[in-house]
This record gives C-alpha cells, sequence and structure tokens, in this order.
C-alpha cells in the first residue's frame, strides 16, 4: 500500500496528536512511497535499523523513536542511525504514548487482558493523562500466579517488591518507566502494581504503603504494542510483518 495512506490511518487510529509528550510522534523518517513489508520493535537503534534493513523491511514502527524534544546535530552515530534508514528506503514511525495508551493495541492494555483483568478504567498519569489502566480479578489470584504469568508472557523473569497481601484483586498497569506512580497506583486502591523498571528513589514507597510492585521490564513491558498494532494493519491490509528484537535487559 502507499505510505502516504498508512501513516494517516495510523495517525488517526492512534490519535497521535492528542498526546503532549515529549516524542516526536508519528512519521520521523520518510522512506519508499510503497510498503510491502512491516517491521515492528520497541527501540529506534542502529541494531535494529540493521536488522530492519536485512528483513527487507520498509516501513518500521518503533515505540521508542529518535526525537525527544530536543535538537541534536546529525553527527557520528546518529549519522550513521540515519543513513542506515536512507539506504534502505526504509520510512521510520514512532508510536510512544499514543501506544501506551490505546485501548486495544496499547501496551497497557493488552498486557491487562493477558493477564486476565476486568472492567478496566484509565490510570490517570499527572503529566500524561491516562495512559494506563486499572483493572480487577474476577476473584482473587496469589501473587505468586501473576508473577509467574508476567514471566510467562514476556519470557522474563520479573523483579517483585512485596509490600501487600498475597492475594490480588485490584491491579494497576502503567509499561515503562512508570516507578515513580506507586503512590497513584495506592489512591487508587491498587493491591498491585505493575510497571516496566524500578528506581531507587521509589523502592520504599511499596513496602510503606502496604501494595506490592512487579517490575516486568521497561523494555519487556513495552513489547506488547507493537506486536498488537501490527497484527491490527495485518488484519486491516494484509500486510506482512516481523517483530525486530533487541532485549535491553531494563
Amino acid at each position: 500500500m502507499q505510505r502516504d495512506v498508512l501513516v494517516r490511518w495510523l495517525d488517526d487510529y492512534l490519535k497521535i496528536r492528542e498526546f503532549k509528550d515529549p516524542s516526536l510522534n508519528g512519521l520521523q523518517v520518510e522512506g519508499k512511497t510503497e510498503v510491502r513489508k512491516i517491521g515492528v520493535s520497541v527501540d529506534a537503534a542502529q541494531v535494529i535499523f540493521d536488522q530492519a534493513a536485512e528483513a527487507q523491511v520498509d516501513f518500521l514502527i518503533t515505540h521508542h523513536g529518535l526525537f525527544w524534544g530536543q535538537p541534536f546535530a546529525i553527527v557520528g552515530y546518529q549519522k550513521r542511525r540515519l543513513e542506515r534508514l536512507f539506504s534502505a528506503g526504509i520510512s521510520l514511525y514512532t508510536a510512544h504514548l499514543p501506544l501506551d495508551a490505546h485501548p486495544e493495541v496499547g501496551n497497557n492494555a493488552v498486557l491487562a487482558r493477558e493477564l486476565g483483568l476486568q472492567g478496566l478504567e484509565p490510570f490517570p498519569h499527572p503529566r500524561y493523562g491516562p495512559i494506563g489502566f486499572v483493572g480487577h480479578f474476577a476473584t482473587a489470584k496469589p501473587l505468586a500466579e501473576v508473577m509467574d504469568r508476567i514471566g510467562e508472557l514476556t519470557g522474563m523473569q520479573p523483579l517483585l517488591h512485596q509490600g501487600g497481601p498475597d492475594e490480588i484483586r485490584r491491579v494497576g498497569v502503567v509499561s515503562g518507566g512508570g516507578a515513580g506512580d506507586v503512590g497513584l497506583a495506592n489512591a487508587l486502591g491498587c493491591d498491585l502494581y505493575i510497571t516496566g523498571e524500578p528506581s531507587h528513589a521509589h523502592y520504599h514507597e511499596p513496602f510503606e504503603l502496604g501494595l506490592s510492585v512487579i517490575y516486568a521490564g521497561h523494555y519487556d513491558s513495552e513489547t506488547f504494542g507493537v506486536k498488537a498494532l501490527a497484527a491490527r494493519l495485518e488484519e486491516e491490509f494484509g500486510l506482512p510483518w516481523v517483530f525486530l528484537a533487541h532485549p535491553t535487559g531494563l
């Protein structure tokens, strides 16, 4: 299909302009006018661009893009990154907060559904708006069972800071760097808060507030959205896609 048609569809589906986001969401680098194969990944980085070129991807969608609100010189590794995209004719499209918040293919909505959470409602981030979700289990689940399920979904062993009960009912989900929102999860009545990476500055809060936090990994908690979006594009347009993996361990 035509690149510009795909970009317009993505912009509309993801509501790409509705978020106060330091990332330059949307089409960041313009490549070939015709799209035959899509690649999706968490990060925009040299290793991913090399994988995309080798996989003959025309259109690459990442969660973390190249631009974060500050200008930078196109020298050194930044020059090499762009050279790789240009030489392979690859378009780069980024959806940061829009892909955290999306109710169908967003990182948090997909993870919440995979865990079996019901009655999803927005997790109202004070700075970025409703980018996560809060839900509940139909019946209380053992915390260990939730831990095991997250490990199955990510393929990695999550980190647990258990300040709350062994049985879990109400859960908040904010992927990526949401460690600073433990207090908000507590205020929303959560027994468990699931996010990506831990922060030393917020280490003591779960234990003092009386809830548990599962850190599923920043990278690992944000693979869900790009995969779900790619599957949606395949369903809508018949475009084949490939997930380009490069786990960071963070």
